[in-house]
């Protein structure tokens, strides 16, 4: 795939697609029809090399911006009394259109993605930034009080998750080194099945996810697999580490914020939640999404002044480095795009020379500074969510965020509870416990260097810039391969 000079938005090939009509749109009333309009993109059109690769991210932009309604198939769809009212496409509503909690509490990607720099006053707002806490996300519980009933404890019963949505910058090269470490443990975990009884360790670019031995009948003891679930397979989006791709996230994304069904979830043509709406999300858009998502451009460092440096020093001598790991290096460049269960890709993007140019490893490879190992941590009880689980250490842990971009990023953790850095450092508990006992040790002008590296860490402000300019050449560089 190649660009093609100069697009817009509108100019994007497409097809036509039938969807179900509601009776506004019968009669064609302006602004009463789908806001994707008739015309859409198919994973036929990406396979086949109609779209360039500015194209499908354009593609992709239009999907993660544009306010859904209800005849885009927005909602569930009539109530069902037999199912259980958290049954997905079968949620109660505050208004008829609107619940806020377990879903249904916005009408675009771009709704809680939106702050570039929280920092600035006023906010410099953009495509594919964090949310304010405004934005979280309510999931799962099914008890919220509205006080304290003891009048002791200062927060309300709440058995839920309270979720602050995260910057998406430089998600294709996580997906990548995700990808890359996930064949390294299951490769340690295939020599361990040929080896009974011996121990192994599970290291990956140099991260410890515990060790692992199998028995004579190839069964793995997952007693000491920690950071991972035990299938091992590295897991790096969503905040408890959820969702090995981006496009695994935005299906399930688009399900719970939107009440949308995608095709390759409940099948072509069919109104799988009864609201009148049938293919409301095509597999080439998951994929124009997906592809989107994945060619942000990434966070960066800014220049370093002499405290910089000094506060760099300090996030290693302390600790901060053994979990927010600064770089990783990924051993190849080609983002691979499969669809779900595939075994072969239908896109290639080289993430050095096509968008959004990362740096290259020594030995090959690309450098990506994302300031994490892409490991889940205990953070100790007083971080815990309540959640009906199995195991309830499991409330405790989350994956540790990329740190790039967070000078930009505030608020902080995973419910955003902290509104500054030094916040967020003091609520460290669990295995981060002695870091955090370090960082309160550290001299008055220690913690302020180490302060000043940190606010060095930002987003980029014109992510998509490349997208939005028309001039000719300027549409974005890359030439996709499509398969």
């Amino acid at each position: 795939m190649r660009g093609e000079g100069k697009r817009t938005l509108l100019s994007i090939t497409v097809a036509v697609i039938p969807v179900l009509q509601t009776a506004a749109m019968a009669v064609d009333l302006p602004g009463e029809g789908p806001r994707l309009g008739a015309e859409r993109i198919t994973q036929e059109q990406i396979v086949g090399g109609a779209l360039s690769l500015a194209d499908l991210r354009r593609a992709g932009l239009r999907m993660f911006t544009t306010p859904f309604n209800k005849a885009d198939g927005y909602g569930d769809g009539p109530m069902d009394l037999t199912l259980s009212p958290r049954f997905e496409g079968n949620r109660p509503t505050i208004n008829g259109t609107f619940l806020r909690v377990n879903g249904l509490d916005g009408q675009s990607c771009l709704d809680c993605h939106n702050v570039i720099d929280a920092s600035t006053s006023p906010p410099t707002l953009g495509i594919g930034g964090a949310g304010g806490s405004v934005t979280n996300a309510i999931a799962l519980p099914t008890r919220i009080g509205l006080e304290d009933p003891d009048f002791d404890a200062g927060r309300v019963p709440f058995n839920g998750r309270f979720i602050n949505p995260p910057a998406l910058h430089g998600a294709g090269a996580v997906e990548l080194l995700a990808r890359e470490m996930t064949a390294d443990l299951k490769a340690i975990e295939a020599q361990a099945k040929a080896d009974p009884g011996v121990v192994y360790e599970l290291i990956t670019k140099g991260v410890s996810f515990g060790t692992l031995v199998a028995d004579a009948a190839g069964n793995i003891d997952p007693s000491d697999i920690h950071g991972v679930d035990g299938d091992l397979i590295v897991k790096p989006f969503g905040r408890k580490g959820e969702f090995p791709t981006v496009r695994a996230f935005d299906t399930a994304a688009v399900r719970f914020h939107f009440g949308m069904q995608p095709v390759e979830v409940v099948g072509i043509d069919n109104d799988a939640d009864g609201d009148g709406v049938a293919n409301e999300v095509l597999v080439g858009e998951l994929s124009a999404m997906h592809v989107f998502g994945t060619t942000l451009k990434r966070p960066y460092v800014q220049r370093l002044s002499a405290d910089g440096q000094r506060g760099l020093a300090m996030f290693n001598s302390i600790g901060c480095a053994s979990c927010h790991v600064p770089e990783l290096n990924a051993d190849g460049s080609l983002l691979d795009y499969f669809l779900p269960g595939a075994d072969t890709p239908y896109l290639t993007v080289d993430l050095a020379t096509d968008v959004p140019g990362y740096d290259p490893a020594t030995g090959g490879g690309i450098r990506v500074p994302l300031f994490s190992d892409l490991k889940r941590h205990s953070l100790g009880p007083a971080m815990a969510e309540d959640l009906d689980l199995v195991d309830p250490q499991v409330n405790e842990d989350f994956i540790t965020p990329r740190l790039w971009g967070v000078a930009s990023t505030a608020p902080y953790m995973h419910s955003g509870q902290a509104t500054t850095i030094g916040e967020a450092i003091e609520m460290h508990g669990g295995e981060a416990s002695p870091v955090r006992e370090r960082y309160r040790e550290l001299a008055d002008g220690d913690k302020r260097a180490l302060h000043t590296f940190l606010h060095c860490l930002r987003l980029p402000t014109d992510a998509v810039a490349d997208l939005l300019v028309k001039g000719p050449g300027q549409n974005g560089k890359g030439k996709g391969k499509g398969r």
